[in-house]
């Protein structure tokens, strides 16, 4: 699969990672997942220290044993769960990073990590002490690169001015295109995107809209109603017929950004990756392509968090 370069890093991460989330606590059916991947030339597995609250982590690690030098793992930070008694809570402190990169390390059986994300924030956090508790671990080699999980455009500003982050991982999707505002700014900095959600819940599978869940159903999908989301995979599929699966051209529309270094489709099936490995792995989208999708779809802005 063809590698992409993270920002100005040394890190070439395979186009389509594994989104570790979705995976599950059974260790015996996530480690085949996960290695089906690296047997099919995925080297980006993203995972978090939230999730499973530290056993996906754990899990990754497992799998990954004696496969070190060919993966390149990115893990998350900043949402505290060990110290209250049910869910979390956001903790950007310095202290807390370099404690809790520890503990990550541990759970994934690493003398390092390649790319630390902090795992959201706000304006209103004291983004310099996070930053600088980032550097330290740089030049103590407990990581290799670091960047952000967020989709607020004031924070991703003040990380672009302020780091030198490498990566911004966003919500991208053809039924999200609120990112696309930021490419050109990202492009400036060398900073890149790393696509979470980029088939929208399943709704951009061939599953489609069968299995859609009764929320979606009735809320729909951010701007979209349901309807509107029907609307958009039948016009896909009269204008491409065969030729090229929904899935597939949800994931060529994001990939053909220059500024998206991966998409990070989850899987909780062989099956599902399989599927999304055929939709990274399929030809490019043309110019008339890429026009058409953008011509049923929505370019929204997000609304808050601004400047």
């Amino acid at each position: 699969m063809e590698k992409r370069q993270i920002g100005t890093s040394d890190l070439y991460v395979s186009k389509m990672g594994l989104g570790c989330m979705s995976l599950g606590t059974d260790q015996h059916k996530a480690q085949n997942i996960i290695h089906y991947a690296l047997d099919h030339g995925i080297n980006y597995l993203d995972t978090a220290d939230l999730y499973d609250f530290g056993a996906n982590e754990e899990i990754v690690g497992n799998a990954i044993r004696g496969k070190r030098d060919s993966v390149i793992v990115a893990t998350k930070v900043g949402n505290r769960w060990n110290d209250v008694e049910s869910g979390w809570r956001w903790d950007p402190s310095k202290n807390y990073i370099k404690s809790a990169v520890k503990d990550s390390l541990h759970r994934l059986k690493l003398n390092y990590i390649d790319l630390y994300q902090a795992h959201g924030g706000t304006i209103e956090d004291n983004i310099d002490e996070t930053i600088e508790a980032f550097e330290e671990l740089k030049k103590e080699g407990l990581i290799r690169y670091y960047g952000i999980s967020s989709i607020r455009p004031n924070v991703i500003k003040y990380y672009l001015q302020n780091s030198s982050l490498v990566s911004i991982m966003m919500q991208y999707s053809l039924l999200d295109r609120r990112p696309e505002e930021w490419l050109s700014l990202l492009a400036e900095h060398n900073v890149n995107v790393i696509a979470r959600g980029p088939v929208a819940k399943g709704l951009l599978t061939e599953r489609i809209l069968a299995k859609a869940s009764d929320k979606i159903k009735e809320q729909g999908y951010l701007n979209y109603s349901f309807a509107e989301v029907k609307e958009i995979t039948d016009k896909m599929k009269n204008q491409f017929g065969s030729t090229k699966t929904v899935n597939a051209l949800a994931l060529q529309y994001i990939l053909s950004h220059p500024e998206v270094s991966a998409v990070i489709p989850g899987a909780s099936s062989i099956e599902q990756l399989q599927e999304n490995i055929e939709a990274a792995s399929a030809t490019p989208l043309e110019s008339e392509e890429l026009a058409f999708l953008k011509s049923i779809t929505k370019q929204s802005k997000y609304d808050q968090h601004r400047d």
